[in-house]
């Protein structure tokens, strides 16, 4: 369509209206035009400015009076107008594809809410443009305080839909006490489909020390002597209690705890061996804490070191949730699924919001 009408454009520029006075030159007219014995209306019809010298397609030159075949330069055109057009025709390219962002799901820790995760969501918008983030709005602020189970089951109710839709799987950011949260999930969920659990300064080997919650929860209790109100029924009915992990009565704590020896596999208990199947699903475990943490005590907790009896911290490979591989944590290492991302310099409070520890330790695992 459009190279049609530059054609005809062309031609309609390309004549000239014959010298005044009716002077004519028959080497400048067409022979129709130019005969003498054409009406004097006819003369003012328009010649090729171009017709001195006869062009190649002139339908004259091959026998074919009144009718004029397309100019040299037009055929020379043609080509390059055809594959325009086809070009014009043709269905747009479609973008390049590049496959999207896995699901993030975002479980927070004591005493917190969806709202201490604002610059985590930032962040992960930023470097990973379109990543659906979903900062779960579960038992907030004081609620934090109910039994862990109880919060792994309405944990388990909001993930579940999130990873049914995801068919490449999702990633698990876990703070703090979320972090038992999760890692208790992955245990239950049979069909989960993580692919990372980043825990972010979660006690995962239990929790040993004064912090200012304990002061606010037990104001009359030590952490000597917690273990009192931590190991009995009505102390396991707080959250704090479920992972409280004294080295001193470590008799009490595998007999009284009814959340942390269980997913640790530290009690025999008849879910043990599903648990494990379900937890060597996930396909990597990301570990960050720090030195300058301040609550989770020991702060090698968070990477599952732990106190022994004489208060000595032992890493990971020597404890015995390792040794004996009771929950899958030795099969994670052999098959090189595990992180560890120590920093130093971040308090507890200010994990989910430090810019250079999300580039460093949470952003190269967002696939």
């Amino acid at each position: 369509m459009g190279g049609r009408e530059g054609v005809s454009s062309r031609v309609r520029l390309g004549y000239l209206q014959p010298p005044a006075g009716g002077e004519r030159n028959t080497k400048d007219c067409l022979s129709r035009v130019c005969s003498s014995s054409a009406p004097p209306e006819e003369r003012e019809l328009r010649v090729p400015l171009r017709s001195r010298t006869p062009a190649l397609g002139s339908g004259s030159m091959l026998g074919l009076p009144g009718r004029r075949l397309p100019s040299a330069e037009f055929l020379l055109l043609l080509p390059f107008l055809l594959l325009l057009l086809l070009l014009l025709l043709l269905p747009a390219a479609p973008a390049p594809h590049r496959a999207a962002y896995k699901p993030v799901i975002v479980v927070h820790g004591l005493f917190d809410s969806s709202y201490s995760f604002r610059h985590l969501l930032e962040y992960i918008n930023e470097t990973h443009p379109g990543t659906a983030v979903t900062v779960l709005d579960l038992f907030d602020g004081r609620e934090s305080l109910r039994p862990l189970w109880e919060q792994v089951q309405g944990f388990r109710e909001a993930v579940a839909p999130i990873m049914a839709k995801a068919l490449q799987g999702v990633h698990l950011i876990c703070y703090s006490q979320g972090g038992l949260v999760c890692r208790a999930l992955l245990s239950v969920m049979d069909e989960h489909n993580v692919d990372s659990f980043i825990s972010l300064s979660s006690p995962q080997m239990g929790q040993y020390g004064d912090t200012n919650y304990l002061k606010w929860l037990f104001p009359t209790s030590m952490r000597s002597n917690l273990y009192r109100i931590c190991y009995s029924p009505w102390g396991q009915e707080f959250s704090i209690c479920n992972y409280w992990h004294d080295p001193h009565h470590d008799d009490l704590y595998l007999n009284a705890s009814s959340f942390l020896a269980l997913i640790n596999g530290e009690r025999d208990h008849p879910n043990a061996t599903a648990w494990r199947k379900n937890f060597l699903r996930l396909g990597r475990l990301v570990l960050i804490g720090g030195p300058d943490d301040g609550v989770i005590t020991p702060w090698q907790s968070s990477f599952f070191g732990f106190y022994d009896a004489n208060e000595t911290v032992l890493e990971m490979e020597k404890q015995l949730v390792y040794l004996r591989d009771s929950f899958g944590l030795k099969t994670l290492l052999a098959r090189g699924a595990i992180v560890r991302c120590p920093m130093a310099g971040i308090s507890h409070t200010a994990w989910h919001s430090n810019r250079t520890l999300y580039e460093t330790c949470i952003e190269p695992w967002l696939s």
